[in-house]
């Protein structure tokens, strides 16, 4: 028999509205609402950095999470919901999620755009069963979102993440130990 007391109510209280609070406001209207923010996404990020025009134009495609949200209290997390768009396409839909432990407190919100520069980082993406932002990923606007690097080594990076809209508690925005899995809205 199993007994049902304050402490275990508290514990699922908790972990509902974390994982409520990881919904990040995408809810569960499906593709048209994804699609909706990823065109609200790129038009805010072409108007605010327009250099990132012509890093769409060379990519061969782009995940777009036009909504992360990151907490840590200790233990933290990431969740966000975005598409991935070849040409004018969409042509799958994707979650990102992240764990981390150590010393860390607050919250913040923000937008990131992958840029595939090369067929193969694309295809390597869309064949794998859950790719892993990692030291590979090119970082071409600084954490505080100011200004648009491009640098030789920018441009030759094989992916290029751009990291902006951040608002919240917490400082800096890393896309490293992110995970990227297939989903279907």
């Amino acid at each position: 028999m199993s007994s049902f007391s304050r402490r275990s109510f508290a514990l699922g209280a908790l972990a509902t509205t974390t994982l409520a609070a990881c919904g990040n406001g995408i809810g569960g209207a499906g593709a048209a609402t994804i699609d909706a923010r990823v065109d609200s996404t790129l038009n805010f990020m072409y108007t605010t950095y327009p250099g990132t025009r012509d890093l769409a134009s060379r990519a061969s495609g782009m995940l777009v999470m036009p909504l992360v949200t990151e907490i840590g209290l200790g233990i933290g997390g990431s969740y966000g919901r975005g598409a991935l768009r070849v040409g004018q396409s969409t042509v799958d839909y994707y979650s990102s999620a992240s764990g981390s432990a150590g010393l860390q407190i607050g919250a913040q919100q923000f937008s990131h755009v992958l840029f595939f520069m090369t067929n193969e980082a694309l295809m390597d993406f869309r064949q794998s069963a859950g790719w892993a932002a990692g030291a590979d990923v090119e970082y071409a606007i600084n954490e505080k979102g100011e200004t648009l690097r491009a640098e030789t080594t920018t441009s030759l990076s094989p992916v290029i993440a751009v990291v902006f809209a951040q608002t919240g508690l917490r400082l800096g925005a890393t896309l490293e130990g992110t995970k990227y899995t297939r989903i279907i809205p």
